[in-house]
């Protein structure tokens, strides 16, 4: 049994200490008020040297209008550090904070799940080369729920306020209320990662978390997606190759409306509306406008540009049609492998099985024990050779980490062997 395995077991404090009942916690309140938003070059400046001036790590949030507006912008960054207090920062005024991104270029960011943040920060010239992930960190130390108001409450004692994580936050001006929960946000981010530290130091797992920080920092920006039209709500309902057409044709014509108008493309036109008419295929905007999601309140204009993409899709030849099913590379869905390739199917129940037994008992999810994605892709082709010595690298070929090799290379080892 290892070290992790034997404080595994011990008894994690923390996650045992989570609230079961109606114990009253205090209501954190921002320790200097509301700070001012900063929207001008001149009070930037100021920040950008207060923060230089700090010490300690470095707590960052970001605020998107998703749902509202097209893309995941910032509309506000929210930044704390010890000797520079909370400061508010207008992306939209300030669209350029390299400067303040070098001052804190060697200074560890602390961030609550950094990989939906941390895109719209590149943006505007926000890049940690060292960060600390708050709700990474918790899942890790077994921790059942990991949102920032559960753990902040679990972990610190504090509530933080509730009710605006969902609002649109391109308004200007943005509420008092509404800055208040901003500010909150990186209130105790700091001392959530000190508290997690410690935990994850007891549990012996901290050296397993520094190693995925590093992979999140270091990762490049994702590619493009191939044909992203194919993740439209309920396309699967779409069976034939024209009618995909229509929907890649009313998906394209939605986006650069949405783009020219800065709005979600969900307030364009829904995605149920786009697979109603392609199962439809109506002939004129008559017909058009009886369907779910083109009513009375689509004005002519509107109708004649939704048909005109679906009459598009109708001209096209048959060569240029959509191929039903997106072609992706690596193993089929794990559904057709005990048609396709039976002992793959069960190298892959094996496999499965070891992991989430050994997950559970490093009391952490399996999906941070080992993708899931990197578990399909070994066993459906895995090496001639299955000893440990050989799977290593190629679950480091995978993307596996070193410390998720450590802990899983023998039990695959004998899953795909057995």
């Amino acid at each position: 049994m290892t070290d992790a395995q034997q404080t595994a077991e011990a008894s994690p404090d923390l996650t045992a200490s989570e609230p079961s009942g109606p114990t009253p916690v205090p209501l954190l309140a921002p320790r200097e008020g509301v700070p001012p938003v900063i929207a001008d070059a001149d009070a930037l400046a100021q920040v950008v040297a207060a923060f230089a001036a700090a010490d300690g790590p470095v707590a960052v949030d970001a605020e998107r209008a998703s749902g509202y507006r097209y893309g995941q912008r910032a509309y506000l960054v929210q930044l704390r550090r010890r000797g520079a207090g909370t400061t508010l920062i207008d992306p939209v005024a300030c669209p350029d904070l390299s400067a303040l991104g070098s001052v804190l270029a060697d200074t560890e960011w602390v961030l609550h799940a950094a990989t939906q943040d941390l895109p719209c920060l590149r943006d505007i010239g926000l890049v940690p080369s060292r960060l600390f992930d708050t709700e990474l960190a918790g899942r890790l130390a077994g921790f059942a729920r990991v949102g920032l108001g559960v753990m902040v409450e679990t972990v610190l004692g504090y509530s933080l306020e509730k009710g605006h994580s969902a609002v649109d936050w391109s308004t200007r001006p943005l509420p008092e209320p509404w800055l208040r929960y901003a500010a909150l946000d990186v209130e105790l981010l700091v001392d959530l990662r000190n508290a997690l530290e410690d935990e994850l130091r007891r549990q012996g797992k901290l050296e397993w978390a520094l190693e995925e920080f590093a992979a999140i920092a270091a990762a490049p920006p994702p590619p493009p997606r191939k044909d992203p039209w194919r993740r439209t709500s309920g396309v699967h309902k779409v069976r034939r190759r024209r009618q995909l057409a229509v929907v890649r044709e009313l998906w394209t014509a939605r986006d650069q409306v949405a783009q020219r108008r800065d709005l979600s493309p969900g307030k364009v036109l829904s995605d149920a509306a786009i697979v109603a008419a392609a199962q439809a295929m109506p002939q004129d905007t008559r017909l058009l406008a009886a369907l779910p999601g083109f009513g009375t309140r689509m004005g002519r204009r509107q109708l004649q540009h939704w048909q005109a993409a679906i009459d598009r899709a109708r001209e096209l030849a048959e060569s240029q049609l959509p191929q039903p099913g997106q072609q992706t590379a690596g193993p089929p869905p794990p559904r057709a492998w005990a048609e396709k390739d039976p002992a793959a199917a069960a190298r892959l129940a094996a496999a499965r099985a070891a992991v989430t037994a050994h997950a559970e008992t490093l009391r952490l999810p399996q999906e941070n024990l080992l993708a899931p994605d990197v578990v399909r892709r070994l066993c459906w082709e895995p090496p001639t050779d299955r000893t440990p010595s050989a799977l290593a690298p190629a679950l480091r070929a995978l993307g596996a980490r070193e410390w998720q090799i450590g802990q899983t290379v023998d039990l695959l080892s004998r899953a795909l062997t057995d």
